[in-house]
């Protein structure tokens, strides 16, 4: 195998974790022909968006089907659900399973807490609800600046044309965002550059 190495590349990352995630990503991708394991895309979770017209937001283990968003992996079940609860809070995503959400005939607990805008009774037109969809999209990929401008112009627009409840329910939806930037710094869930070591050869990649 040390015969088939034309060079070794190395990339620092801030934490252990992050270094065995790109690892099993790296693994994941390349398929190396010396490395067996990691090989079924079951190692760590991740937070899935479904295909569907009110897409639901769920914690997510195995193959990656490449119809429906994923973001990660992530390091262990706690961070995913963590995640799955800020996007609750702030863009009121569904997360009830289809055959709920199908059968609903009046909201439930999540919507009278305002987690949920309750489009199983279409409570929340399909593009509305899309937009929220794409705005929790461009927050998990580190964009919260453009989504949180865009909630502003929104308000201010909705306010100018006297519609105070909606612009005072954006309003919320922004103290919400802005609360949860305060409390900790997001990026992207999954391997950013990390601590790692791996061979490449004209034909496989291992890691070291």
């Amino acid at each position: 195998m040390l015969g088939k190495v034309n060079a070794i590349e190395t990339t620092v990352t801030r934490s252990e974790a992050e270094a065995l995630l790109l690892e099993n990503t790296l693994i994941k991708s390349l398929a190396p022909r010396y490395n067996v394991l990691f090989r079924d895309d079951k190692s760590y979770p991740y937070l899935k968006f479904t295909v569907h017209a009110y897409p639901r937001v769920a914690y997510y283990r195995g193959a990656v089907d490449k119809r429906a968003q994923y973001f990660g992996p992530y390091p262990n079940a706690w961070a995913v659900k963590d995640s799955i609860q800020v996007l609750q809070k702030v863009f009121r995503l569904r997360t009830c399973e289809d055959t709920v959400f199908a059968n609903r005939s009046r909201p439930c607990l999540l919507h009278q807490i305002q987690r949920c805008s309750a489009p199983c009774v279409r409570l929340i037109e399909p593009a509305a609800y899309a937009e929220d969809v794409d705005r929790a999209v461009r927050f998990l990929r580190g964009q919260s600046d453009d989504v949180m401008r865009e909630l502003d112009a929104r308000m201010q627009r909705l306010a100018s044309e006297l519609k105070f409840e909606e612009a005072a329910a954006v309003r919320d939806q922004i103290g919400a965002l802005a609360r949860v930037l305060h409390s900790r710094r997001w990026t992207r869930p999954g391997p950013t550059p990390t601590s790692t070591c791996w061979r490449r050869s004209s034909t496989a990649a291992t890691p070291a």
